[in-house]
């Protein structure tokens, strides 16, 4: 009896305690190469295509602040989620609700006037609550048992439906001065304040990905969670805080909208989960679990943006923005069907 459980044990700690096999990592890599070298066509074409007009600090700040910024905080959540092999379809929606429950908490604190005391109260009420959507998902998922596309689903129209309701589908407006002209506005070193933000959260959960044990033990679940559970990680309470993550996220992604917009923008963020793991696809992680990079999410979420922004400036009709990304987001996940083949026959 021991040596049949002996083996199967000693692949699971492989699986739990390092990275995914060297044949599968390479693959993966080769993915995040092709797409990064898309993004660098991109570039290249649309400078010269629009030369003085694409290439520029203004443009590029533009792209940055008011295509990626926001929409980059959701993707990096949901390449955690993802590479569990689970998938979180109320991101936007949660948005918007975090959205809503800080700016009416800045509102009763004091509207345009407030200082940054209320302000930081009302951020973190936004957060508060996008992180207590994010664990009702986990544990639905988790302990319920209950699909991961069916749970985020209702969590979609339930997010919203609230928000509508607290709201009465009437954006919240008086937000404080402070808050849009500071932070939403606001430049340092030439680059927006949210999009240092941004970036700092990026980089911070990507080391997180890539070299802590909660890292490992995402790309462990992905794999194989019953190996995960054989080797004694805690696979339920793991993927409750993967949820949590992603929600905590997208309540930060909340307060950063409301910030930049000066108002929650209900009905702006309907295709943002759609958006997000495009992206998430695009940069090279498997919708099968395992396998995925914080970087490959970064360069994933770039091309669609960078494609918009050069469509607008040489006056292309911006439907074919979603016939370039739809193509390309096909062909990335023709790729990873070919990728998971190659791992399942090594």
């Amino acid at each position: 009896m021991t040596e049949l459980i002996t083996p199967g044990l000693a692949e699971a700690d492989t699986d739990a305690d390092s990275r995914p096999s060297t044949v599968l990592s390479r693959l993966g890599a080769l993915s995040t190469l092709w797409i990064f070298l898309v993004l660098v066509g991109l570039v290249i074409a649309f400078s010269l295509l629009a030369p003085g007009k694409f290439l520029t600090a203004f443009n590029i700040r533009s792209i940055a602040a008011d295509s990626v910024a926001i929409l980059l905080l959701l993707a990096v959540g949901m390449t955690f989620v993802i590479i569990t092999a689970g998938i979180d379809l109320s991101v936007g929606s949660v948005l918007i609700f975090s959205g809503v429950i800080a700016g009416k908490a800045m509102v009763a604190l004091g509207g345009t006037d407030l200082g940054w005391g209320g302000i930081t109260l009302g951020a973190l009420a936004g957060m508060g609550a996008g992180l207590a959507w994010g664990i009702l998902n986990g544990l639905l998922i988790a302990k319920a048992r209950i699909p991961p596309l069916i749970v985020t689903l209702g969590s979609l129209g339930a997010a919203l439906g609230a928000a509508q309701i607290i709201t009465g589908g009437v954006d919240v407006r008086n937000i404080p001065l402070k808050l849009t002209v500071k932070l939403g506005i606001g430049q340092f070193a030439g680059v927006p304040w949210i999009v240092w933000i941004s970036a700092l959260v990026t980089v911070v959960f990507g080391l997180v990905l890539a070299f802590t044990r909660f890292g490992r033990y995402t790309y462990a679940i992905g794999s194989n969670a019953e190996a995960a559970r054989r080797v004694g990680i805690r696979v339920d309470r793991h993927l409750i805080k993967v949820y949590a993550l992603t929600g905590l996220l997208a309540g930060l992604a909340g307060v950063l909208n409301l910030a930049r917009f000066s108002t929650t923008t209900i009905g702006g963020h309907s295709t943002d989960n759609l958006s997000a793991i495009a992206a998430v696809v695009l940069g090279g992680t498997s919708l099968f679990g395992g396998v995925g990079t914080i970087f490959g999410t970064v360069v994933g979420i770039f091309v669609p943006a960078v494609l918009q922004n050069g469509f607008v400036i040489l006056g292309v009709q911006s439907y074919w923005q979603s016939v370039a990304v739809g193509a390309v987001l096909v062909a990335a996940v023709y790729f990873d069907q070919w990728r998971r083949r190659a791992r399942e026959s090594t």
